[in-house]
């Protein structure tokens, strides 16, 4: 009984090592249209980009900050997934190829996301507690979104 929960142990421990050969590809400094920034597009005002910057644009642009446990699979691949879905609903860096129809659309359901918390996901705030919007910081991204859509 005891070889057969060592050899299980080891054949574990074999199978953790062999998937950390696996690193995808980094998201972090794609050549990127700088002029499709977000913060390009709009005057965002500072304080609403250091929100954004802090609780978004990990999974939402082209340059995530990896923490030391992104090196260690399967966090990263689960990290991996989580930005590439990210990325395909919603990327800062690429507003400016979006439409105006599609721009509208996505700062309405950025209101939408954070007025129900849905957005930052809970998942991610776990770990990155700096992310967790507060009722003010969620009001001033609101309110400067609401701003740009009464504008137009």
């Amino acid at each position: 009984m005891k070889k057969s929960i060592k050899k299980i142990l080891y054949i574990g421990l074999i199978i953790f090592l062999l998937m950390q050969l696996y690193q995808p590809a980094r998201n972090v400094g794609f050549e990127q249209d700088v002029t499709a920034n977000f913060t390009k597009v709009y005057k965002v005002p500072k304080n609403v980009e250091t929100i954004l910057r802090t609780s978004c644009y990990d999974c939402h642009s082209n340059n995530t900050h990896y923490p030391l446990y992104s090196f260690i699979q399967p966090a990263r691949f689960f990290m991996e997934s989580h930005i590439k879905e990210g990325k395909e609903n919603l990327n800062f860096n690429e507003w400016g190829n979006y439409s105006n129809r599609k721009q509208n659309n996505k700062l309405d359901r950025i209101v939408k996301q954070i007025k129900s918390d849905e957005m930052p996901l809970a998942s991610y705030t776990l770990i990155h507690k700096n992310a967790i919007l507060t009722s003010i910081q969620k009001q001033e991204v609101i309110n400067w979104i609401n701003t740009i859509n009464s504008d137009e």
